[in-house]
């Protein structure tokens, strides 16, 4: 993975060597950070030319591959060593011939701002990995709701009391996250996986909707442990200046997963038990969890907390005077914004097909070009955001525009869905990046697991709350998508009156932002 190119410039290979290391900032083996990707390395050799001129030879290379994405880096590594070589030989001759050299090259969205070293790498990767299978098996549920209401007679609100019910799993995962305080976070991420895909393979068989519903609660308690648990090593992992960027890679991943659940929805339709298929296809990713297991480490910072120390997890030091008004900001604003987003993401497609007459191949194209290109935009763009203009602003930006603009797509119709649908995925998704890297930051190592897990139960309850409200309100009322609005009030609020109370975590040190008490 290098690209070389050879330059002729008519000065002394002495001055040459000179220009190089004072235009490019090189080490004592010639080499430095692209400019375009600080993870590849810029060399500079150069040759004596017979007239006394001088060949300079640069290469870029990115030496280290990126575990399980590598396809998807590829191109834009190469595209950053392209750049990286035509500004360093544009500098080099700018400098000779006595001009001002060019404008650096822009960072790529997808370029860590941080260099990350070997292990900090794996471990983002095999994360990344591990929630791209999470959010796959996580979206089947809701994404495939309304054949599976056909197909067992449910009605809105037996299907939004079982969307309450399987929220049960997050009093499993409040205890698997604290005791990823004890026993580290990676034990406890592997074992939620495979909780994963047991739970999604109970799914797949199951003979009757009260079935299916206790499998789900297995499934949500390994998808919830794995992605606060996940969040938490990448968090702990990242080189400072780069923790919102890592959130926002394991929230990309995620992402890919629920593209793909959405990619399924036509099978769905094709007779009234192939969303079983959904199911048996997150069941079978099992066969992945031993491959995970060899590449994923635990996290440095743990590993240095655990050999000092085993008073790890204790609640309270949670509840202590400088973490606890922490805790009760972070428990109600996440009460309060899952009131609304997890109605609105459970019962989004059965709304488009009863209330908006979409078929399943609409409602997955519709989820495609809305949500699919908006929430990659809006995750990249919040994790640029957060490392530039701080947590709490494109946190309340983010949060309180992405609920108003939701609001309008459950009371409107026609093309006007499109437009507020796209809009506020990216704004939407923003915002819940923002909070959820506070959420990991805002305590010390020894009880972020703990913390965490109070903070998700927490979230949940705010979850059966809003389905329960819409479940009971729903056939009441007579909308579903108006029953839903309602709910978007409680994020609003929260955005604008419990947000900016939290102390700004942005371009500071992780144990700055939240010391050990150990």
């Amino acid at each position: 993975m290098a690209r070389v190119e050879r330059i002729h410039l008519d000065e002394t290979p002495e001055r040459v060597r000179e220009i190089s290391q004072t235009a490019f900032g090189l080490d004592d083996h010639n080499q430095a950070p692209l400019v375009a990707d600080p993870s590849g390395i810029l060399e500079v050799g150069v040759e004596a030319a017979e007239d006394g001129t001088t060949i300079a030879v640069l290469t870029a290379r990115h030496e280290r591959a990126i575990p399980y994405f590598q396809w998807f880096f590829s191109p834009m590594q190469r595209g950053a060593r392209r750049r990286s070589l035509r500004y360093a030989t544009e500098t080099l001759h700018a400098t000779v011939r006595g001009d001002e050299p060019p404008a650096a090259p822009r960072l790529s969205p997808l370029t860590p701002p941080a260099d990350f070293g070997p292990d900090q790498a794996a471990l983002l990767a095999a994360v990344c990995f591990a929630g791209s299978l999470t959010g796959f098996a996580a979206a089947i549920f809701g994404q495939f709701a309304n054949p599976i209401a056909e197909s067992f007679s449910l009605s809105n609100s037996g299907l939004g009391k079982a969307f309450a019910i399987t929220r049960a799993g997050a009093l499993v995962a409040l205890f698997a996250a604290a005791f990823a305080d004890r026993i580290g976070r990676r034990r406890v991420l592997l074992g939620a996986l495979a909780a994963v895909c047991i739970g999604s393979a109970a799914s797949a068989v199951a003979p009757n909707f009260e079935f299916l519903t206790v499998a789900q609660i297995i499934v949500r308690a390994g998808v919830n442990t794995a992605l606060v648990v996940g969040g938490i090593a990448v968090v702990e992992q990242a080189p400072e200046g780069a923790r919102a960027f890592s959130v926002a890679m394991l929230g990309l991943a995620a992402g890919a997963g629920y593209a793909l659940s959405v990619a399924l929805l036509p099978v769905a339709g094709i007779n009234e038990n192939t969303w079983r298929v959904g199911f048996a296809v997150a069941a079978l990713m099992i066969v992945l969890v031993p491959r995970l297991a060899g590449k994923l480490p635990e996290t440095q910072r743990y590993g240095r907390l655990a050999a000092r120390t085993d008073q790890r997890g204790r609640v309270r030091e949670v509840l202590d005077r400088q973490y606890g008004p922490r805790l009760a900001i972070l428990a109600a604003l996440g009460f309060m914004a899952n009131v609304f987003s997890a109605p609105a993401a459970q019962f989004s497609n059965r709304y488009l097909e009863t209330e908006r007459g979409f078929s399943s191949g609409e409602v997955a194209g519709f989820k495609g070009i809305t949500n699919g290109i908006p929430g990659l935009v809006g995750i990249l763009l919040a994790g640029r955001l957060a490392e530039t203009r701080g947590r709490r602003p494109v946190a309340v930006i983010g949060m309180a525009v992405g609920a108003a603009l939701s609001i309008v797509f459950f009371l409107s119709d026609g093309p006007i869905l499109w437009i507020v649908s796209s809009i506020g995925i990216i704004a939407g998704a923003s915002g819940t990046l923002s909070v959820g890297t506070m959420d990991a930051e805002m305590f010390p190592t020894e009880v972020r697991g703990t913390a965490n897990g109070i903070l998700l139960v927490c979230s949940v309850a705010g979850s059966v709350t809003g389905l329960l409200l819409v479940s009971m309100l729903s056939d009441r009322i007579g909308s579903l998508g108006g029953t839903i609005a309602i709910c978007g009030i409680a994020p609003i609020l929260a955005a604008l009156f419990l947000l900016p109370r939290l102390p700004e975590s942005g371009g500071r040190a992780l144990d700055e932002v939240s010391p050990s008490e150990v």
